[in-house]
């Protein structure tokens, strides 16, 4: 059995000085079984090593950011040859042209581009930029997408809203994803209220046919904007991001996670009428767009670049979506071998696939989560999903699968039992997103 003393002291360390334990609560040792949360020491390609000294394949790598896997080689030396060249100046740096060149012909449905550090950030800007331009207060947000922003117009809507006033809580408004008919319900509901709906273009189902056109008429009718969060789908579905897959251009677009293969970096791009409100060149009211000190770290763009450069070269994409298919076929195939196939599920596509745990009456579990992750902690596999990236290998692959194949023999004994209790060792794991901690 895993045994992981080190990092269970790691853990008591990190909760002493960092509330919560880490930076990013779904990194949390909530989100592990009992005493099965690992430290990272160090990782390389597709594979990880925690303090402890265990290998494990993994999946997910840093939030989905790490897409073509750990310290890959030619993004760690566009980084190094900016290093000794300074990572910050007084005024912006040649590296920020070059940067917003390179990525506008990789997302040539945009315009402008403006830079920063984290997600949230350029999310919360975009909502900004069409609250400035159309002098409307409310947002209409997806409400089947489990994330745009760390700032209070969303986490309000969220079971952990804890501080954040009533009244900016009313100004955000919800509409179900591929459901037209009720989203015009609200656009009519709330004439000329609404600044803009933002919604992730795609996630673990298909757009249905005509859903993002349809999305786009109604922006244009209601007079909204139209934003895509593409900080998942940006380079997994195509190097220009969903809106490249699939042919509708959003007036705002927001990108990160994969743009800098774990450097932090993201993107808010579209069209230049609006992005120019932020900027210097008209005569109406300035808007606060984006200003970070550390938004133009040219390292970071350095790594970006990079990115692109070799998603472009190297048909990145085409290979997280054949790992991917390669991945979810073992999976299923040894699931319902064993007799599982209804409870343990794999969706999503295939370059971004999730995995849901469902009890004996169909229903999703945490203790059955609980009980899968332990078996594939003890295999050797760590994967809070199963998102792949491109530096993973066949043998991986199917080195997973086999650790799946066991895991899997021991849910159908849980499900037999109807009780996965005996299996679990201690506490479930925990959904994020909670009211009480």
């Amino acid at each position: 059995m895993l045994a992981l003393p080190r990092s269970r002291t790691a853990n008591e360390r990190l909760h002493a000085l960092i509330p919560g334990g880490a930076h990013t609560y779904a990194k949390g040792d909530d989100q592990y079984p009992d005493n099965l949360a690992p430290v990272i020491s160090h990782g390389r390609g597709a594979h990880v090593w925690d303090v402890d000294g265990n290998r494990y394949i993994e999946y997910g790598s840093g939030l989905r950011s790490v897409s073509l896997g750990h310290a890959h080689p030619r993004v760690i030396e566009a980084v190094r040859r900016e290093l000794d060249r300074g990572s910050n100046f007084v005024r912006p740096s040649i590296v920020e042209v070059e940067a917003a060149e390179r990525f506008l012909a990789t997302v040539p449905t945009a315009e402008m581009v403006k830079f920063a550090k984290n997600g949230s950030d350029a999310t919360t800007a975009a909502v900004r930029l069409a609250r400035a331009a159309t002098g409307r207060p409310r947002v209409a947000l997806c409400a089947d997408h489990p994330f745009f922003s760390v700032d209070d117009w969303f986490i309000g809507t969220t079971p952990m809203s804890a501080g954040i006033p009533a009244a900016t809580n009313e100004l955000t408004v919800a509409f179900p994803y591929g459901d037209l008919a009720a989203t015009e319900e609200l656009l009519s509901r709330y004439e000329g209220e609404v600044a803009c709906l933002i919604l992730e273009p795609a996630t673990h189902a298909e757009p249905p046919p005509g859903y993002l056109a349809g999305l786009r008429e109604l922006a244009d009718r209601h007079g909204c904007v139209l934003i895509f969060d593409e900080m998942i789908t940006g380079f997994r579905w195509s190097e220009a991001g969903a809106q490249g897959l699939y042919g509708v251009v959003p007036d705002l677009s927001t990108f990160g996670k994969a743009l800098g293969n774990g450097f932090a970096v993201s993107a808010l791009a579209g069209r230049r009428d609006l992005m120019e409100l932020g900027g210097l060149r008209h005569s109406g009211d300035r808007v606060f767009l984006l200003s970070t000190t550390h938004g133009a770290e040219t390292h970071s763009l350095a790594a970006a670049m990079a990115v692109q450069t070799t998603y472009v070269e190297e048909g990145v994409t085409a290979r997280l979506h054949a790992l991917g298919e390669r991945l979810a076929a073992g999976v299923r195939d040894v699931a319902a071998g064993l007799g599982v196939g209804d409870h343990l599920v794999v969706r999503g596509r295939a370059s971004n696939l999730v995995f849901a745990t469902l009890d004996e009456h169909g229903q999703p579990s945490q203790r059955y989560r609980t009980l899968f992750l332990r078996r594939l902690l003890a295999g050797g596999v760590l994967a809070p999903s199963f998102v792949v990236s491109s530096a993973l290998s066949e043998a991986d692959i199917d080195h997973t699968v086999d650790v799946v194949a066991q895991a899997c023999a021991v849910y159908r004994k849980a499900l037999d039992a109807t009780d996965p209790t005996p299996w679990l060792a201690g506490r479930p794991v925990k959904p994020v997103f909670r009211r009480l901690a």
